[in-house]
């Protein structure tokens, strides 16, 4: 590791707790980083900093150290249920980082107690976990902490306890805005005391993060961090020590090269990138079967309770393979990282630059190599202009083994392998038609019968994009697929039960299949019936007293009007019919009068 100096801890202006300087030897950080140097002397002489810098230049401790000082130099010493300070972070992966870097600290001083709140886990554990041992500083997720502040009738007041609030930072501030926690932010904020300082932290700043500053920030001080060099006169945005690759490779060759490459560095410690979950799933398992002898894990945003034990593995492992979406791209600190391999090219052009971000991390070399399809490779000049990011071509292997048919002989012997291969091809097409430079990513120029292939699918799924369009260079396998059977055997009973019902069904609408409505979506469920209430809610506001009976006499009425517009009733009829009406609906209004009288 090469030693990214700006001056040792002890040339700060402020001089430093010795609990904290002994704790930044036994981590071997003997030197500041310049993000460290930059933020620490104003964080600590009551500034609100806003800080940009690229990703893996230690903006941790640029935080963890002036939190811990300034509560410290408080001149009262907080209780055990006062909050003194809290970090929040887009994903539990970076929470859960910080809240190990904070308790390297934290053990030096046990008058601080510190709690992360994070999903995955219940609440009321959370809140039980609080009134136990109380938290002096909370490192959270945005919707686990604003839950909490929700959580009086469960015993615990948090918006009594962060009165003693002193510093909030929000660690990769712009990650938070894209994931969609602005509400969150903004009700956490409401519960907080404005005298405070806040910090803000990211890799990039957006105009959502400029707007996150004017309303968080109070007369923030701008910190902008370039690396030397070739990163200061260009503004690079990724790390000048890591080695940027491409290859270009057709759709039906790209798992074979991934493979090939894997198994020559079988000894390294590889990040995998794919663009959904359902892909994820799906090449998870394929690696496993086909490269022996390493750990292969996975990882995306749909695990629930299982995240935090593999990420918390992972980083334990000198080698291995993390198979993960954009959840791992971000702020993620993983020891030895030596590549970054980007199976799909992110949705967006900064996800690029995290993604790569992941090694080459303080001053380590690293690697990154992205595969491209013939058609995407402007996106390589692309990258270049936009993110600053030079990049050098990696020429495909020669002489790789073909494993889709190996891939193709795993689905047919469990159903599980097929069905995860047609969910990860409709699951790559969908997010691929979502691409934001969809100049470059271009639906219509896709060869599907070539990306069939490469997923080693069986026959081609039904599905929008598909429609109309026929695949003559993709042969799809002559074996019914519905007596493809699942290898878990209480799976492949279940599927039985449910054929069997079909089979009936069938019977009895007399060989057709039965019409099964597609169940509402929850949210389109819920947008119906707010849409009621709203309707509901209008009618009582406006006094209608129209009853079912009378509202039928009503719609009669329009349909005598109707016939006669179309001459089918003469006028004489249609007055009789109009008076006789009137009559009815007159009745049954003095009826309802006499009953209330």
């Amino acid at each position: 590791m090469e030693a990214v100096t700006e001056g040792s801890w002890e040339a700060l202006p402020v001089a430093l707790s010795p609990g904290l300087l002994q704790a930044l030897r036994e981590l071997g950080f003997g030197r500041m980083t310049p993000v460290q140097s930059a933020t620490i002397p104003l964080f600590m002489s009551n500034k609100d900093v806003a800080a940009e810098a690229v990703t893996g230049s230690g903006k941790t401790l640029a935080f963890v150290i002036p939190i811990l000082e300034i509560l410290l130099r408080r001149e009262e010493k907080l209780k055990r249920m006062q909050v003194g300070a809290i970090i929040i972070t887009p994903t539990r992966e970076l929470a859960i980082q910080i809240d190990e870097v904070l308790s390297h600290f934290t053990k030096h001083f046990p008058r601080f107690s510190q709690i992360l709140l994070i999903g995955g886990r219940n609440p009321i554990e959370d809140v039980e976990k609080f009134k136990e041992h109380g938290g002096n500083i909370i490192v959270a997720t945005p919707g686990r902490l604003e839950d909490l502040f929700r959580r009086k009738a469960d015993g615990l007041d948090l918006a009594s306890c962060v009165k003693s609030l002193d510093v909030l930072v929000l660690d990769e501030a712009d990650r938070l805005l894209d994931m969609g926690f602005e509400a969150s932010l903004n009700a956490i904020l409401d519960f907080l005391p404005k005298q405070r300082r806040t910090g803000l932290f990211s890799a990039t700043q957006t105009q959502e993060v400029e707007k996150l500053v004017r309303a968080g920030l109070r007369n923030p001080v701008r910190i902008s961090v370039k690396e030397k060099g070739v990163a200061a006169s260009n503004t690079q945005k990724t790390p000048t020590r890591l080695e940027n690759y491409y290859m270009i490779c057709k759709a039906d060759e790209k798992f074979n090269q991934l493979v090939h490459f894997l198994r020559q560095h079988k000894q390294e410690k590889h990040l995998v990138f794919f663009s959904t979950c359902a892909c994820v799933e799906y090449y998870g398992k394929a690696l496993e079967s086909l490269i022996k002898q390493v750990k292969i894990m996975s990882i995306h945003g749909k695990m629930k309770h299982k995240r935090n034990k593999i990420f918390t593995e992972f980083r334990k492992l000198p080698g291995g393979i993390l198979v993960c979406t954009d959840v791992m791209a971000r702020g993620i600190d993983i020891p030895e990282v030596h590549w970054v391999l980007q199976y799909d090219p992110p949705s967006n052009a900064s996800a690029f630059v995290h993604r790569c971000g992941r090694t080459a991390r303080i001053g380590n070399v690293g690697s990154a190599l992205v595969f491209l399809l013939p058609m995407e490779e402007s996106y390589v000049n692309f990258l270049s202009i936009n993110q600053k990011c030079p990049m050098q071509e990696m020429k495909p292997q020669t002489n790789v083994l073909d494993l889709l048919p190996k891939l193709k002989s795993m689905a047919l012997a469990d159903r599980a392998v097929f069905e995860k291969g047609m969910k990860a091809f409709v699951s790559y097409v969908q997010a691929y038609a979502k691409h934001e430079c969809n100049l470059i990513f271009r639906i219509k120029d896709l060869d599907f019968a070539s990306l069939a292939k490469g997923f080693a699918l069986l026959k081609m799924p039904k599905m929008p994009e598909l429609r109309g369009k026929c695949f003559p260079d993709f042969t799809p396998v002559t074996v019914n697929t519905d007596s493809i059977s699942f290898k878990d055997k209480n799976r492949e009973k279940q599927r039985q039960k449910q054929l069997e019902q079909q089979r009936k069904d069938r019977e009895e609408n007399g060989g057709k299949k039965k019409f099964i409505k597609n169940k509402a979506w929850s949210k389109q469920k819920a947008k119906r019936e707010k849409k009621k209430k709203v309707t509901a809610k209008r009618k009582r506001e406006e006094g209608s007293d129209i009853e079912d009976e009378d509202m039928e006499e009503l719609l009669n009425d329009t349909r005598l009007l109707k016939r006669l517009k179309k001459g089918k009733i003469s006028e004489e009829e249609f007055e009789k019919r109009l008076t006789s009406s009137q009559s009815r609906l007159k009745a049954g209004t003095v009826a309802d009068l006499e009953s209330e009288g």
